[in-house]
Parts: C-alpha cells; sequence; structure tokens
C-alpha cells in the first residue's frame, strides 16, 4: 500500500471546540506529532525472520538497519545470549526461517538468495544444489528421507540426493493431446483423410511414435517423462507433489475465465516523469473469482483424474435464493429490464469453490483438501479416496450463514499419517478438533469462550502447541495440548501479546526448536514493540528475552499504559471491550474533551495487551491525553477476538452495530470520567475512516469534529475478498450495499470534517475520496 499524502492527525488537536485545549505540563521527552508521524526506526527496528539452528543452539533473525534496505543477519546463543553478525560468506550456512529436514533429521534443506541448500546434519557439510535457475521454493523432503522436490519455474522437480538425479516430477502441458488435435472436427478435415494417403499414413506413423516412445519410458522407468495432456481450456494455479512422489495434485481455472477489468490508478512519480495508469486491483462489482478445479496426475501408472466435487454435501444448496429474488425486484424498482435482472442474479446449479489449502500425510497416501465455496457460505475439509474410484470424503463440512471466516482455517495431518487436526468455529470460537480417518472418529480437543490458532504438531505427536486468548480476551499466551488427555497448559505466563504480531509483517508466529524443547516466540506489551524469546516447551519454564532493540529515545517518553476497560452496551446483553487512554494527572472533577479513535481492517483487534498495529495511533492518543483529552479505542462489533457471533454481527449491516458501540463508548466517558459532550471527535483509517464518515453522518450530533483517513465511501468500489463476505455481491445483495455505503449518508454531516487521502492508494482508491467529496 502506498500513500503519497502522510495522514498527519491534526483534527482533532486543533478542533475548535466551546473551550480552549489547556496543555498538560510537559513529559520528560517531548511527544510531538512529528515524533509520532516519523520513521518508526526511532522506535525499534524489529528482529524478524527469526529461525532455530539446525542444533537448536542458536537463534539467527535479521535487522534492516536505520535507512538502509538491506537486512544483515545475526545469530544469538541460547545459553549464553551473546550475539553477534553473521559475516556475509557464512549467511549460506546458516539455513533459513522455512528450512525442512527428513524425517531422521539427518538433512536439512533451506533456501537462501534464490538457490537450494542441504546440510548434511551428522558433519556439518553444506551442499549447493542449484544456482541461477531461477528463485526455488517450497523445499520439501519426500518420505524416502533422501530425496527433495521443490518448485522452480513453475515446474515441480525431484532431486535424488544419493545419485544426484535431477528431475521433473512430471511434465505437464496445458493442450489437448496430440491425438485429439488430429481427429476431424468438420467436414473439410475428415474430407482431406479420406482423399490422401498420405495424410493417414502420417497420422498413423505419429500414434505408432508417440506408443513407442511411452514403451520405452515404461521398459526404462522414466514413465514420468511421458508428458500429461490436461486440456488446452485450463490454466494452472498451484502443483503439489505427494511426498511419496506418486501424485501430483494440480489446481486449475477456465483459461479464459473472464474476470472482469482491473481498477486503474495514475502514478504521478515515475523515473521518465510521465505519468503513466497502473492496474490495480478489481472491485467486488465485477465478476466473481473464477471457479476451480482439482485434477490428480498418477505418476506411476501415467493416468489423470479430475476431482468430481458435487460430491460435497451441501453444494448444490442455494443459501442466497431470497436475496437473489429480492434483488430482481430492487432493480427492476430502479429501472432495469426484468429479463437482464433476472440473468444478472441466476443461480448456478452446482456452486462453484475455491481450493484453500493442500496437505499431504508425511507418507504421501493420503491427502487433505480444503474447499470454500464462492458465495462464501460453505467450507469443506475432504481427502481423496485413491481405492475406490478417486472420490472426494467429506471430513468437516462448516457452514455460516454469514460468511466463513478468512482466519482459523488451519488443518493438517499428525505424523501418525491417520489423523487429522483441523480448526473450526463451528463452536462459535475457534477450537481444535482430531479426526481418525481410518475409524472416522472426530473428537474437539479444546473448548470455551475464547479463539485458538496457530496449531504446531510436536514430531513424536504427543502435543499440540497453540496460541489463545483463553483467561482473557486481551491476553494471548502459548499452550500445549496433552493430546492423550486432552488436557491444555499454559507456557508462558507474560500477559500481553505472545506468538504472532499484528504490527510485523514477517512471519511472527512460535517455532519449536528442532528438538522440540524449547519455543521461539515474540512478546509484545502495550507500550513494547515486540522482542524475541524463548521458553521450554513444557509449562513451568522461564521465558529468556533474546533481543534488545528498543530505543533509548522511546524508553525516555513518560508513556502513559492505556486500561483495558468493559463498557456495557445498551444495544446487547454483555460488554464492549476498550483501551482507555488517561492523562497522568487525570482529574475526576475535573471536564474534559474526549475522543474516539476506530480502529482499522473491521476484522482486526485492538484492545489487547499487546503492541498494536496502530502504534502511531496509539502514540497519538497519548499526545491527546497531554492535551487534555480522554481518548477510548474500541473493538466494535466485527472485530476479532470476540467469536464467531460477534465477528459476523456487521453482517448486511456494516456501518450500523458498530455506530451503536461508539455511541456507548462515549456516553460511557461523559458519565464515568466527565468527558464534555460538547466536545468529543473521532478519527480513524481505512474501515476506520469509513467508520468515521459513519459516526459524523449517523449521528450527526453527537462529534463536533471527524478526521477521516484514507476512507472507504462506497463499498461496491473495494475488493472482493473481504467485501463479498460481509455484503455478498451488489448484483445478488444491493440493499445490503445502500444501506453500508457511507456516501448515503452523507446529506446529514453537521460537524468539522477532515478527510485525507493518498493518491496513490492501491487499496482504498482516490476515487471514493472523489466521490464522496462530489456528494458532499
Amino acid at each position: 500500500m502506498r500513500f503519497l499524502l502522510t495522514a498527519v492527525l491534526l483534527c482533532l488537536a486543533t478542533a475548535d471546540f466551546a473551550r480552549p485545549v489547556t496543555p498538560a505540563a510537559p513529559a520528560t521527552t517531548t511527544l510531538t506529532l512529528t515524533r509520532i508521524m516519523a520513521n518508526p526506526d526511532w522506535i525499534s527496528i524489529p528482529a524478524t525472520e527469526p529461525y532455530w539452528s539446525a542444533d537448536g543452539e542458536t537463534v539467527y533473525y535479521s535487522l534492516e538497519p536505520h535507512g538502509s534496505p538491506i537486512a544483515v543477519l545475526y545469530a544469538v546463543a541460547v545459553a549464553s545470549g551473546r550475539t553477534h553478525e553473521v559475516p556475509p560468506e557464512n549467511i549460506a550456512a546458516t539455513g533459513s526461517p522455512r528450512a525442512v529436514y527428513n524425517r531422521p533429521r539427518t538433512l536439512e534443506a533451506y533456501v537462501v538468495g534464490g538457490n537450494l541448500y542441504v546440510k548434511h546434519l551428522r558433519n556439518g557439510t553444506v551442499q549447493q544444489l542449484t544456482r541461477g535457475v531461477g528463485p526455488v521454493h517450497r523445499p520439501r523432503f519426500m518420505a524416502d528421507g533422501r530425496t527433495l522436490s521443490y518448485h522452480v519455474d513453475g515446474h515441480v522437480m525431484v532431486r535424488d540426493l544419493e545419485t544426484g538425479l535431477s528431475r521433473r516430477a512430471a511434465i505437464v502441458k496445458t493442450q489437448n493431446p496430440p491425438e485429439k488435435n488430429n481427429e476431424p472436427y468438420h467436414f473439410y478435415s475428415a474430407e482431406q483423410l479420406r482423399l490422401f494417403e498420405s495424410l493417414r499414413d502420417r497420422k498413423e506413423d505419429e500414434q505408432t511414435q508417440r506408443a513407442h516412445a511411452r514403451m520405452l519410458a515404461e521398459a526404462s522407468g522414466n514413465i514420468a517423462t511421458v508428458p500429461f495432456y490436461v486440456g488446452g481450456d485450463v490454466r494452472i494455479l498451484r502443483r503439489s507433489l505427494s511426498p511419496n512422489g506418486r501424485w501430483l495434485l494440480l489446481v486449475t481455472v477456465p483459461k479464459q475465465y473472464d474476470a472482469g477489468p482491473h481498477g486503474e490508478m495514475p502514478d504521478y512519480i515515475t523515473f521518465s516523469g510521465k505519468n503513466r495508469m497502473e492496474k490495480v486491483r478489481r472491485r467486488v462489482g465485477w465478476n466473481k473469482p473464477a471457479p476451480q478445479s482439482v485434477m490428480l496426475l498418477d505418476i506411476d501408472n501415467h493416468k489423470q483424474y479430475r476431482l468430481d466435487t458435487t460430491v460435497l454435501p451441501g453444494i448444490k444448496d442455494a443459501p442466497l435464493a431470497e436475496l437473489r429474488k429480492k434483488a430482481i425486484e430492487w432493480d427492476v424498482q430502479h429501472g432495469i429490464p426484468r429479463d437482464k435482472a433476472e440473468a444478472s442474479v441466476k443461480a448456478p446449479a452446482v456452486r462453484p469453490v475455491q481450493v484453500w489449502g493442500v496437505q499431504w500425510s508425511d507418507n504421501g497416501e493420503r491427502v487433505a483438501i480444503m474447499f470454500r465455496s464462492i458465495d462464501n457460505k460453505d467450507r469443506w475439509i475432504a481427502t481423496v479416496d485413491f481405492d475406490h474410484g478417486m472420490k472426494l470424503v467429506t471430513r468437516n463440512r462448516l457452514t455460516d450463514p454469514a460468511w466463513i471466516n478468512w482466519a482459523f482455517n488451519g488443518f493438517g495431518w499428525m505424523h501418525d499419517n491417520e489423523t487429522l487436526w483441523y480448526l473450526s468455529e463451528e463452536s462459535g470460537y475457534s477450537q481444535l478438533y482430531l479426526e481418525n480417518v481410518e475409524s472416522g472418529d472426530t473428537r474437539q480437543v479444546t473448548s470455551g469462550q475464547f479463539e485458538v490458532n496457530h496449531p504446531v504438531v510436536s514430531r513424536d505427536d504427543k502435543y499440540i502447541y497453540y496460541r489463545a486468548n483463553k483467561r482473557d480476551p486481551s491476553i494471548y499466551e502459548l499452550y500445549r495440548l496433552d493430546v492423550a488427555s486432552g488436557k491444555s497448559e499454559a507456557i508462558t505466563q507474560l500477559g500481553g501479546m505472545n506468538g504472532a504480531q499484528p504490527w510485523l509483517h514477517s512471519d511472527s508466529r512460535f517455532v519449536l526448536s528442532p528438538g522440540g524443547d524449547r519455543v521461539l516466540f515474540y512478546h509484545s506489551s502495550m507500550l513494547r514493540p515486540p522482542e524475541l524469546y524463548t521458553v521450554l516447551s513444557a509449562p513451568g519454564g522461564k521465558a529468556e528475552r533474546l533481543t534488545y532493540t528498543i530505543k533509548p529515545g522511546f524508553k525516555r517518553i513518560d508513556w502513559i499504559k492505556p486500561l483495558i476497560v468493559d463498557i456495557p452496551s445498551t444495544h446487547f446483553d454483555g460488554n464492549l471491550r476498550a483501551r482507555l487512554y488517561l492523562p497522568a494527572d487525570y482529574d475526576p472533577d475535573k471536564s474534559y474533551a474526549g475522543a474516539a479513535f476506530i480502529h482499522g481492517a473491521g476484522y482486526l483487534q485492538d484492545a489487547h495487551s499487546g503492541w498494536s498495529y496502530y502504534f502511531h495511533e496509539m502514540m497519538f492518543n497519548q499526545f491527546l491525553t497531554r492535551h487534555d483529552y480522554i481518548v477510548v479505542d474500541v473493538d466494535y462489533r466485527g472485530s476479532k477476538g470476540y467469536g464467531r457471533d460477534w465477528r459476523t454481527a456487521i453482517y448486511r449491516n456494516m456501518g450500523h452495530p458498530e455506530v451503536q458501540d461508539i455511541e456507548d463508548a462515549m456516553h460511557w466517558l461523559e458519565k464515568h470520567y466527565n468527558v464534555d459532550p460538547d466536545r468529543l471527535g473521532v478519527y480513524g483509517g481505512s474501515y476506520g475512516g469509513f467508520m468515521t464518515y459513519m459516526m459524523m453522518f449517523r449521528r450527526p450530533n453527537l462529534f463536533q469534529a471527524g478526521a477521516a483517513l484514507r476512507p472507504v465511501a462506497d463499498w461496491a468500489n473495494y475488493n472482493d475478498l473481504y467485501t463479498s463476505d460481509i455484503l455478498n455481491r451488489p448484483n445478488i445483495d444491493p440493499q445490503a450495499y445502500e444501506k453500508s455505503s457511507a456516501i448515503n449518508y452523507a446529506q446529514n454531516l453537521k460537524g468539522q470534517l477532515l478527510i485525507e487521502q493518498g493518491v496513490e492508494d492501491n487499496n482504498v482508491f482516490f476515487q471514493d475520496t472523489v466521490h464522496m467529496t462530489q456528494k458532499l
């Protein structure tokens, strides 16, 4: 995402309220708007891409020095804590964050600089396997422990580490078989074969040559060199080779599928000095994503199979039938001819799906595939019955009348090759399930009103490690589940945010050491950015800090820790969770101005005890408290961390439950913290910008000032993946778009509104702000 216009949050700090703003006593180090919006290197240069050495004695991580785009690799000895920079000539011997091991743990494979390496762990020697063949991706050891597969230049390669032989796992061509191309397809081609013996002879010779080549390949054991022809009407999206080398799974889409036009955005800053139009994402209002299909190639026997998704339970249901009927009448009322309206909402006989994941068992004899319906209402996890007609066998179906969550869809195999683990929200919260595919027995192994994510299975299958907000929605700790007993115990007791960090864009999940005895993870608190820690993988261990990246200048500022508060709702039976920012010298007898910060992303949690994704805004909220404001940051309905019902409360109704929640929070401040109702402001970016619009338009008498940053004005202009989940698609559910788009309420504005928008924002388009200003 690129923004040419930096959003300096001045609207609230300079709003002309009824009373003048009196600055509080200055802190030991001045907190200014310039510092708040500066490059965050002054706060911390975070450790990224952490990983273990193969012996578990060293942790490696990268830092990007201030002003440099080049990351520097560091190593820290776990036992002593001593840290040193890794010389460039040694980097290729250290492994990588995505290193893989063979089952006996004698070999480690990894990619450095796009090239593939393998380390022999018994003697420490490192062998470079590729150089300059193209970036290598997804290395994986095969079931035999001595063969390595990897992806390069769109192909799946296999290398025997004992013989050194490299080959393509299979040759796949997206065209029809040659013999089919020579078949008569109209009168003239049939006439040619009838008239000319030379053409008949040539055709017969070509068929003989192909049959002979296949016979030789089978006799020499090189059947994989015979091409698979999967048809000229498909495009291959994904390839996945089974660990036993027998099966190659292909995910395909129709080659000529019309996904609709790309958006276009002008690029004003170019090396040539000329403006150019840049293609950007498509809008939700255009065509649906392409349907996907799965094909399995039997490499050993050179056969191919298309998997039949029509056997998935409920695949022929019509969950949007009533909305389709209403959409027709809506369209007709708005001037669209009935025949065109009916055609635009015609339902398919079989709902199309997309593939959201493929997982092979360690021995390659089983595969699990996750399908998600394009209408967003169903998710299936299915295995393939290789012995009975290559049929899909559904292991879990999750149906949601609103939409299937983007998150909490992890699944995979235990190392016993017959137990499938998966996450599901079917209880109302993301929980962990195990299913033995031999017996069909399924059991839920975690339960409660908390969210489980990032499961990691130990090598011996005795334990599953995961992250959850068990003891409080705002606190995420790491846990160990004993698979046999079903008992879970915490392995961290640090509070705050442990494991994945919203602020870090790199993979910030926790990592088990190669021996399984320790866990490498990030920890952060409200006022301290993430640092790396290790802890024993059993309960009762003491967490040891590995990195110290927070800068002294940040520490010298007198930060005020926000409070985590529960605010009673007047619209449902329960509480809202929020961060509350109070002035350091808060006086309950004094009147204060109030501000609401509304977090973005919609489905994001900000009232947690860790370092915020919105750390700039966290500092600005502190700045406001220094000027006699009290600030509240609410996890409104639709936010992450509180279960399925909270998440889907905004279905077909964006900007309505959230308005109620923020209104409740402001009145709560008035009642309990002496906040002046005549001095209230609101601000937020992206979804928070959209919600600023909705607060200013739908509650025009509540706030005197608002700052909408990079705001969505009309959801019909946003992307498909996010918007179609919550509002369906515009042709199916135009009423939801009218009700949920802020531009339809613009006429109600009374207070002062600042709109800030980057003209080269390729997520929330500048067009949205043009439309809104024109409407205003």
